[in-house]
């Protein structure tokens, strides 16, 4: 089933848009193949109080001539849009109203690949950027914690097919993370689209 139309989730200070599925069961498969056979996945390392630490999922970084990026310490240079993923990338333009140009994407093995707490608020990104976040694969869990009290939690499924959707000032007043979820043995493809500032 389609849901083509959002869910409103309401959040103390952003906005949340929640499409629980865009996809019909075929191309939702096409397209985790496709990702999962074109991307030029990476695993990375970074730095962490003197510590190098292995990414816990596999990452890839695509997008238009200059779309540069860092992140935890590590500058990304954008490799060339896929066919796959400029598809992908005007079915979001046409949900999130926005011209992305650029899309992190990140490849959770099973339940013990993780993404801790955080917020897309790099200066790259400019202030109150959308990101939209495209998910294939596996349901895995999406967390959200409210900065200024850290007990005002908002949790969502993210489906296969699914598209969330942070706007206005949900960066900078919100945090979120994937947990470990170690039940889950299915993989899970992460796209989040962003628009870097040139």
């Amino acid at each position: 089933m389609l849901f083509l139309e959002p869910q409103i989730i309401p959040l103390i200070e952003g906005e949340l848009l929640f499409f629980e599925s865009l996809f019909t069961p075929t191309q939702r498969a096409h397209y985790f193949l496709q990702l999962m056979e074109t991307i030029n996945w990476q695993e990375e390392e970074i730095q962490l109080f003197g510590k190098v630490h292995r990414v816990p999922r596999l990452v890839a970084w695509y997008g238009d001539e200059g779309a540069s990026y860092r992140y935890a310490g590590v500058q990304h240079e954008p490799q060339k849009w896929t066919n796959t993923l400029l598809e992908l990338k005007q079915v979001v333009r046409e949900k999130a109203g926005v011209d992305f140009n650029s899309v992190l994407l990140n490849l959770y093995r099973n339940g013990h690949d993780k993404m801790g707490w955080h917020s897309d608020d790099e200066k790259e990104l400019g202030k109150n950027p959308t990101i939209a976040s495209l998910s294939f694969g596996a349901t895995r869990r999406f967390d959200l914690r409210y900065k200024k009290d850290k007990t005002q939690k908002v949790q969502l499924p993210l489906t296969d097919g699914s598209l969330l959707i942070m706007r206005g000032a949900t960066q900078h007043f919100w945090q979120h993370q994937i947990p470990a979820q170690k039940r889950v043995v299915a993989p899970r493809i992460n796209l989040t689209f962003r628009q870097i500032l040139l």
